[in-house]
């Protein structure tokens, strides 16, 4: 959620970021029903505070009145609208107004520059592109290898389902542990988060309502208050401090939590997103920090380094890109993603996308903080980062450091816990 004052401070500025975004055009007709909204609110809370102000004088000069034994007068109500009335037309208005205001992504920051993904920036390099003279892809190598049975995934799920089999299901088990390790050696706090969350929670994280169809929702009979399947532990994490005061002490608070994500995705046929790359059940471990804003840069940085650095121990080339303002998710101010080289495709995919929120989804789900000694709260600010998404981790693994003669080698970091440095065909 945009902070309303900034909108009344300085709409020029908040106008040009969204253009970043959405159609200007657009912009400044929402930013002028919001302002306008914001008027009527205050005009309403103005005249119901004048309507409790004048009942309470009346009630105090007629008790005067009869105390001195004259005869009170009573002025007439009629033409006046009753508190009750003004009550239910602000009610009204703030609900109109915090409907528009939610619809609102976040502003981007300075350094992002507006389009989609034909503006995104790569920014940082690390390796080389393996040599590989004959290049099998990841589905090939593995089925060769028995690590992944697509055809019983979508007979359990249907299209967009796998299941890991043998050795490919120690994989990724494997790789899910050496991560969760990982990110407990750099401070992190371990959650283990419900899978079903409340629609609160999907609203404070900003992907509701715009992508409420994106995430599969439980019927309301079963769910009265809306439950959803989480897309991503983002989403369970924030919702988790919905509605705190964070001790000013223990910021920047650092959190990870490893969960399935469920997500209504267009499972591809294209061939950069064929077998485990896109689906509607994946794998990922999320790392999430509440900061002061002061902290956010600094934090930012942190978890750019501390993601690549997982990429790196798995001895994976990648690259990190600037996602430009179209591409980056609408709730964030900043992304920078994190994107592994796939060699049948001669394309990058995204493993990690970092971002900064800044106090956009602390408003929604008020999250704030208190200086100490003070009495008013300030929001903090939000970080998420996926570290890693191992879906796409172990087909960058399987066509990296595949061999002529259809073996794979494993990375070092894992080989301790497969007992083996090398899956071979069967």
């Amino acid at each position: 959620m945009l902070d309303m004052e900034l909108i009344r401070k300085d709409r020029d500025a908040v106008a040009a970021a969204l253009a970043k975004r959405l159609d200007a055009a657009e912009v400044d007709r929402v930013l002028e029903e919001i302002q306008q909204l914001d008027r009527e609110r205050r005009r309403l809370i103005s005249e119901i505070d004048g309507e409790r102000q004048r009942r309470k004088a009346e009630a105090r000069a007629y008790a005067q009145a009869k105390r001195a034994g004259v005869e009170p007068q009573v002025t007439s109500d009629d033409g006046r609208k009753q508190v009750a009335e003004l009550e239910a037309e602000l009610d009204e208005v703030q609900a109109r107004l915090r409907t528009t205001m939610s619809e609102l992504p976040n502003l981007p920051a300075e350094d992002v520059v507006p389009g989609g993904k034909e503006a995104n920036r790569v920014v940082k390099t690390f390796g080389a592109p393996p040599a590989i003279e004959k290049v099998r892809d990841h589905v090939e190598l593995s089925r060769m290898l028995g690590l992944v049975d697509h055809e019983r995934g979508v007979k359990l799920g249907g299209s967009g389902f796998w299941m890991y089999t043998g050795v490919g299901a120690r994989l990724e088990w494997a790789l899910i542990n050496w991560l969760i390790e990982r990110n407990i050696e750099a401070g992190y706090e371990f959650l283990l988060p419900p899978h079903l969350l409340l629609d609160s929670a999907g609203f404070a994280a900003g992907q509701f309502p715009k992508f409420y169809d994106d995430v599969y929702h439980l019927d309301k009979q079963s769910a009265p208050r809306g439950q959803f399947l989480l897309p991503t532990a983002e989403t369970a994490i924030l919702g988790a401090y919905q509605d705190e005061i964070l001790d000013t002490t223990k910021l920047p608070l650092k959190v990870f939590a490893y969960t399935p994500c469920y997500r209504r995705e267009a499972a591809g046929s294209h061939s950069d997103e064929r077998g485990t790359v896109r689906g509607h059940q994946f794998n990922k471990v999320e790392i999430f920090q509440f900061t002061l804003p002061e902290q956010a840069d600094a934090a930012l940085e942190q978890m750019v380094n501390h993601a690549e650095s997982l990429v790196e121990g798995l001895g994976l080339h990648y690259q990190r890109s600037l996602l430009a303002a179209g591409d980056s998710s609408a709730s964030m101010r900043k992304t920078l993603d994190i994107e592994v080289w796939m060699p049948s495709t001669g394309k990058y995919k995204e493993v990690s996308s970092v971002s900064w929120g800044g106090d956009y989804q602390a408003r929604r789900a008020a999250i704030r903080y208190r200086e100490p000694g003070g009495k008013q709260t300030r929001f903090v600010h939000t970080l998420n980062g996926s570290a890693l998404a191992t879906s796409r981790l172990l087909p960058a693994i399987l066509e990296q450091f595949q061999q002529p003669d259809g073996s794979v080698l494993v990375p070092e970091v894992l080989r301790p816990r497969l007992a083996t440095d090398r899956l071979t065909p069967h």
